[in-house]
């Protein structure tokens, strides 16, 4: 069993991240997660709070819990997860921007962060956060390429975040990586790191 910190911000395919806490629970590990308000707006804490078994941290300040909760989340993962990652996440983490819960939490983790980004076509292809991902991919993030298909938006091209099942794919190998013997599964290509 490892523990697991799934980061979910506001992209219309957050509705995808519940099954990829969902798969993960299934697999016995420990699954916390993390969301921006923006999240928050397209799926209620909720749902991931029932799928995970544990609350689900939304808000910086909220007085109920600990000013210092975000580092505490920040250092349980064995791995941690951003799914779906929108462009503005990529840019804050690439600029070391700490405004809210998820990005406050994602710049104090120090174990392997896999990033499954969800975007506007066009956003995902600005030459600007294809350089927050060379940046990030540099800083040792890694990267699963985001799937071509029809976007929530109408728009047709890459930006679809990958399919759940390659997201745990990728975070199953990232744990084996750090056991020998073992070998990462088939499925859910991992870039960068």
């Amino acid at each position: 069993m490892a523990r697991i910190l799934c980061a979910v911000t506001g992209s219309i395919a957050a509705y995808k991240a519940a099954e990829v806490v969902s798969r993960l629970v299934q697999l016995g590990h420990e699954v916390h997660v993390v969301m921006t308000r923006a999240a928050t707006e397209l799926v209620r804490p909720r749902t991931f709070s029932a799928l995970s078994r544990r609350p689900v941290h939304s808000d910086l300040w909220d007085p109920m819990e600990a000013y210092t909760e975000h580092v505490s989340l920040a250092e349980l993962p064995d791995v941690a997860v951003i799914a779906p990652a929108t462009a503005n996440i990529l840019g804050k983490l690439a600029h070391g921007i700490a405004d809210e819960i998820v990005s406050t939490t994602m710049l104090a983790v120090t174990a392997p962060v896999l990033v499954a980004p969800a975007m506007n076509v066009h956003m995902y292809r600005n030459p600007v956060v294809q350089e927050n991902i060379r940046k990030l991919t540099s800083l040792g993030y890694r990267f699963l390429a985001p799937g071509e298909g029809y976007l929530a938006c109408g728009d047709v091209g890459p930006g679809r975040m990958t399919e759940p099942a390659a997201i745990v794919a990728a975070v199953t190998g990232l744990l084996a990586e750090g056991r020998p013997g073992t070998r990462p599964p088939e499925g859910g290509e991992v870039c960068g790191g």
